[in-house]
């Protein structure tokens, strides 16, 4: 261990250094005006990240559609991470998560009927068609794109895990970095998110001091909360276990091919069944040899009682899949995911949101 940590150190660091030079030089370039950014007539959201990965965007931009989707006319843009086509889409029945990605095939799931569900790799062509496309959008909300600058937000969040926070992080490859963390500082609102449910004084002392946000930046804690179980395939399904009822003789093959599925996988090992788990890259498109796979695993499991548990990212790969057999489908549920703030603030991230979102207006 220890002589891979050198190897890590000598080879992986100075090609942080480098990364950290080129995205610092980048930034200058936009702080500067020698990289244009581009401004729109309608207030534009942004909800990113610095370090790559597992933050809980997704849920978080769900969030902030649900609350504000009765108040605004939204269109969510989303460069469409793993698709497999090109340019300007805009999400419509006949999309898959092969199309326009599963991330963003998710939100148009939920909340097609209301929002406008687009991608595209450039953001600045992807709003101007998504607002040619449909007028009456007058709120943006653009999915991951705090790195994409050519796009100047109306209002920028960014998210950063409580387990692991920037702060004590490093750049890529060496850390998991995107850009240094002073960046942070572009961000109107920062959430610390996947909290535990009870915080310590000192905690939230912490956060504050090694972030040393401007008194104009605002700084939110969340967590995510699960909810009952739903079948990906509801049509083939009879009746929804709950896992809290389930015995220790009963069996669950979790499947998970997000970020970081560890709070996933021990929150479904609170229970008492016996959990076994394949764990896939994220968002991994499950192909026939991984859907075989799964199904010699879970026909392996000897139980009365046994099924299987995915991620609600992974539902939606899953049940656009041809592969999967038709035998297996009655089985199989996702565990959706909520998110709270701490202290019940979310009311107040809301307002503080909105409040941001109606100075953006006046400027617009």
């Amino acid at each position: 261990m220890a002589r891979n940590k050198i190897i890590e150190t000598l080879f992986l660091l100075p090609m942080s250094k480098v990364y950290g030079l080129i995205t610092s030089v980048r930034n200058s370039m936009f702080n500067c005006g020698l990289l244009k950014q581009r401004s729109f007539d309608v207030p534009v959201i942004v909800v990113g990240n610095i370090a790559v990965g597992g933050s809980g965007k997704t849920p978080h931009t769900e969030f902030i559609i649900d609350k504000l989707k009765n108040t605004y006319n939204i269109g969510v843009l989303s460069r469409g991470y793993k698709r497999k086509t090109k340019g300007f889409i805009i999400a419509d029945q006949s999309s898959t998560p092969l199309t326009i990605g599963d991330e963003p095939f998710q939100i148009y799931k939920k909340f097609g009927q209301d929002v406008t569900v687009a991608v595209c790799e450039d953001r600045c062509k992807g709003i101007e068609k998504m607002l040619e496309e449909n007028p009456d959008i007058n709120l943006v909300v653009l999915d991951d794109a705090f790195q994409h600058r050519y796009v100047k937000p109306s209002v920028s969040i960014v998210l950063t895990e409580f387990n692991r926070p920037i702060f004590t992080d490093a750049m890529l490859p060496y850390g998991r970095l995107r850009e240094s963390s002073r960046a942070v500082y572009r961000a109107d609102m920062v959430i610390v998110t996947k909290c535990p449910k009870s915080l310590k004084p000192v905690e939230y002392r912490i956060f504050k001091n090694h972030l040393a946000l401007y008194p104009y930046q605002k700084l939110y804690f969340s967590r995510f909360s699960y909810g009952n179980l739903k079948p990906v395939f509801p049509e083939v399904t009879n009746k929804v276990p709950y896992l809290e009822y389930l015995s220790e003789q009963d069996r669950i093959l979790v499947v998970a091919g997000i970020a970081n599925p560890r709070p996933f996988v021990k929150y479904i090992k609170s229970f008492k069944p016996l959990v076994k788990v394949n764990v896939f890259s994220d968002h991994h498109n499950f192909s026939k040899k991984d859907i075989s796979l799964i199904t010699k695993r879970f026909k392996e499991i000897k139980a009365t009682y046994k099924f299987i548990v995915t991620t609600e990212k992974d539902a939606v790969r899953l049940a656009n899949n041809s592969h999967f057999p038709d035998e297996l489908k009655q089985y199989v549920y996702y565990l959706p995911i909520n998110v709270s703030f701490d202290n019940e603030s979310g009311d107040k991230f809301v307002a503080d949101l909105n409040k941001l979102i109606i100075q953006s207006r006046k400027t617009c």
